[in-house]
């Protein structure tokens, strides 16, 4: 059996962060183990070439949602990083970190560290932001972070303009002071290229002697050893194969492989593990339980001027478009779809906003079979606006259905399972509709194509986001953390209740699920928790 100090599975937004950490000082030997590959493929590298990652198996799990009754009965598609970066190889780029108020709750939750301040000071350390440092921005740590002001669609100033003309007004960071507001959104982007967590951590690291990375290297269980994880079994080339842990077994694998990995290795609802034929090692129901994930859809507009359809779907606009990325690292290629966006309040009652929106300079009605089709747009000049609950109240839960590590669990979402859901997001697509009306926008509308101006009352526009809507690809919670081992599955230190050793950090991990894009608290999680792991070596 090979041995090392620090196990990490899961080369992923925390996984990487992790990995670069532990290894920093050089006095300990760290191994991160992958089931993907490598990310050094032109379409992970090009930001706007994540649309050809939405349904690629080469970097991407594929997993499949079970049928979801407040979906109307619909399979949401789940992609999930398959490849070093893990998500943040293939995800949409935005930079958000989450209100003050999320992260107060975690500490309120009885876990002290996780508290806004001690988040904020992180997020400074690990950042290099391009508009400079103040009092929340961080500049000198090894995250570039593009402010993104610069080659946007003209659209998008109307678009801000038309939300101030609704109530909501202009937000220069919403990662600042305050996240209401509307305005564009802060990108892990550097230069031409996509600033993966793999990139700004990983790639760095792996110069140094002391961290191993394992490609196509999947996790089969933890290895317990009297009531403490004392390695990993799995498989890489057709192999099983063990690895001894000196140290610790750190699960970063996020939100749907860590509590897989976890009942696999015998930890988790004990009359699950046992209808699967798995010893019981510590019987929790909470591992894979209080999955939390944002939900929404798009409402899209036929526009009487032009978007990015007229220059992105024939094939001359590729070509030219294509060319101006790989000669000048400019143009739409360059940058992520989601130029701008916001946060709003669905009623004055909330002592902060519930809600998100993303404005996409193009539209996509008719997609291509099997193809996310970001590279080809509808033939006609449209544009979306897309929103998304930020605290939902409705929750699901990952299980295995087979002892098999390659088998795919079940994941359940219960999408708009409450009534609390459903009344915000009524009330959200209502303010969509507001804005776009607004003087600033309303002069480049032609028609509304979805829902439609025939979907009008409360029935219809519920109907109809149950039938439209899927997840924005943040799902988290499901190994979370808190003090009591009744309602939790990791302590405020990461560590695995009942089980010496074993520590979660990633999104999993979340007390609670953060208002806003899930990439930014991944990594902070992977930072703190290198902090703690650092701290308890001593």
């Amino acid at each position: 059996m090979d041995e090392t100090d620090y196990i990490i599975v899961g080369a992923g937004s925390a996984g990487c962060v992790l990995a670069n950490r532990l290894s920093e000082n050089g006095r300990h030997q760290v191994t991160l183990l992958e089931a993907g590959g490598s990310d050094r493929r032109f379409f992970v590298q090009m930001p706007l070439g994540y649309g050809k990652l939405f349904y690629n198996p080469a970097v991407n799990w594929l997993y499949a949602a079970e049928p979801d009754p407040g979906l109307n009965g619909q399979r949401d598609h789940i992609p999930r990083g398959r490849v070093l970066g893990g998500s943040s190889s293939i995800n949409a780029m935005v930079w958000i970190r989450g209100q003050k108020q999320d992260f107060d709750d975690w500490e309120a939750a009885g876990n002290p560290g996780w508290g806004w301040d001690q988040v904020l000071a992180a997020y400074k350390a690990l950042e290099h932001n391009e508009a400079g440092a103040d009092a929340y921005r961080g500049q000198g740590g090894p995250l570039y972070i593009s402010q993104n002001r610069r080659g946007l669609h003209w659209l998008v100033e109307d678009y801000i303009a038309a939300c101030a003309e609704a109530g909501l007004p202009y937000n220069p960071d919403f990662n600042g002071a305050a996240q209401e507001g509307a305005g564009t959104y802060q990108m892990t982007i550097k230069g031409r290229r996509r600033n993966s967590a793999a990139r700004a951590f990983l790639h760095p690291a792996m110069r140094r002697r002391n961290l191993r990375v394992l490609t196509h290297a999947q996790a089969l269980r933890v290895i317990v050893e009297n009531g403490r994880a004392t390695g990993v079994e799995y498989r890489q080339g057709g192999e099983t194969r063990r690895l001894r842990a000196r140290a610790e077994v750190i699960l970063a694998g996020g939100a749907i492989n860590s509590p897989q990995l976890l009942q696999l290795s015998g930890i988790g609802p004990g009359a699950l593990l046992q209808q699967m034929g798995l010893p019981v090692l510590r019987d929790n129901p909470n591992v894979g339980d209080h999955l939390s994930d944002h939900h929404g859809l798009n409402y899209t507009w036929k526009m009487k001027v032009s978007t990015y359809n007229s220059i992105l779907r024939p094939w001359w606009g590729k070509a030219l478009m294509g060319l101006w990325y790989l000669a000048l690292g400019g143009g739409p290629l360059a940058k992520s779809i989601n130029h701008g966006g916001g946060f709003f309040r669905t009623h004055d009652g909330h002592d902060r906003p519930n809600m998100q929106l993303y404005f996409q300079a193009f539209s996509t009605l008719l997609p291509r079979a099997g193809e996310r089709p970001l590279l080809t747009p509808d033939p006609f000049q449209g544009l979306s606006v897309g929103l998304s609950n930020c605290r939902p109240t409705s929750r699901g839960h990952v299980r295995i259905t087979s002892p098999d590590p390659f088998a795919h669990p079940a994941i359940t979402a219960n999408a708009y399972s409450t009534a609390e859901d459903v009344t915000e997001m009524l009330a959200a697509v209502k303010f969509l509709r507001r804005i776009m009306a607004q003087p600033a926008m309303a002069r480049w509308v032609e028609e509304e194509l979805r829902p439609g101006p025939q979907v009008q009352s409360d029935a219809d526009l519920i109907e109809d986001f149950r039938n439209r809507s899927g997840t924005v690809y943040h799902p988290s919670c499901t190994c979370r953390m808190g003090p009591d081992p009744e309602s939790s599955v990791i302590d405020a230190r990461l560590r695995v209740h009942g089980i010496d050793g074993l520590r979660v950090a990633d999104a999993s991990s979340f007390p609670n699920l953060i208002a806003g894009n899930t990439n930014a608290p991944a990594i902070m999680v992977g930072w703190k928790g290198a902090e703690l792991i650092l701290q308890d070596a001593r």
